[in-house]
């Protein structure tokens, strides 16, 4: 009889040293990707780390990068963290470059706030807050979503330069914007009603139609149009 053979553990693989029911893999298996959130689809994608560094720490870098560029980051930016490598970087430039021509935003439509909780809650798990602008057309579809800024824990510091620089790029009629509370709370803060006035004064002189705002977190969201406290008229 043969002996037992050792499970060989891949440098820097988290994944075994998983519960089952905790492992990417098979949440993805038993729940679909969905079901999964963005480090976790990345910990899918790149399968192993590091010496030093495990892949779901890998993961979480590569989520840092994503998230702090507009545009999808080149394949030099990407293989330049630690750990990726040109093989991995191209592996998720590819990727994404796939989902974005076969299952971009652009045909989704703005008609009330849950749709646009739909395309941006994903970025309710960060530990940071995240101003993210929707530029829509006439009609408004969806052109892009971008993140602008990322803030520190509880707050984030947005200009509208910042906001109105890529909607205007886009030649967009309308927009939308949302940010994250990373502790949970659905209400708007002196702060957010600060910058939501300026931005309305905005885009009244620009001629650009502010949809909504959306405040949201893990557990829902909350609409400055809904809530009577945006007014375009």
């Amino acid at each position: 009889m043969e002996k037992n053979k050792k499970t060989k553990i891949r440098p820097g693989n988290v994944f075994t040293c998983m519960p089952p029911n905790e492992r990417p893999r098979e949440k993805l298996l038993e729940r679909g990707p969905a079901s999964l959130s963005d480090g976790e689809l990345l910990a899918v994608l790149l399968n192993t780390g590091i010496q030093g560094k495990n892949v779901k720490e890998l993961a979480l870098d590569l989520l840092s990068l994503l998230d702090k560029n507009k545009d999808i980051p080149s394949v030099k930016e990407i293989s330049a963290l630690a750990g990726v490598g040109d093989s991995k970087a191209c592996a998720v430039a590819a990727m994404l470059e796939f989902g974005r021509r076969r299952y971009g935003s652009f045909s989704a439509r703005i008609k009330q706030p849950v749709d646009v909780f739909t395309l941006v809650r994903h970025f309710a798990d960060r530990k940071q807050e995240r101003f993210i602008s929707l530029s829509l057309n006439g009609a408004h579809e969806v052109l892009a979503v971008r993140v602008v800024t990322i803030g520190l824990v509880n707050k984030t510091i947005v200009h509208p330069r910042e906001v109105f620089a890529d909607i205007i790029q886009d030649r967009a009629a309308a927009f939308c914007v949302a940010h994250n509370h990373p502790s949970g709370q659905l209400k708007s803060s002196p702060e957010d009603d600060e910058i939501t006035c300026r931005l309305l004064s905005a885009s009244r002189i620009l001629g650009l139609h502010f949809v909504d705002h959306i405040i949201f977190s893990e557990t829902g969201w909350w609409s400055y149009k809904e809530n009577g406290k945006l007014r375009n008229e």
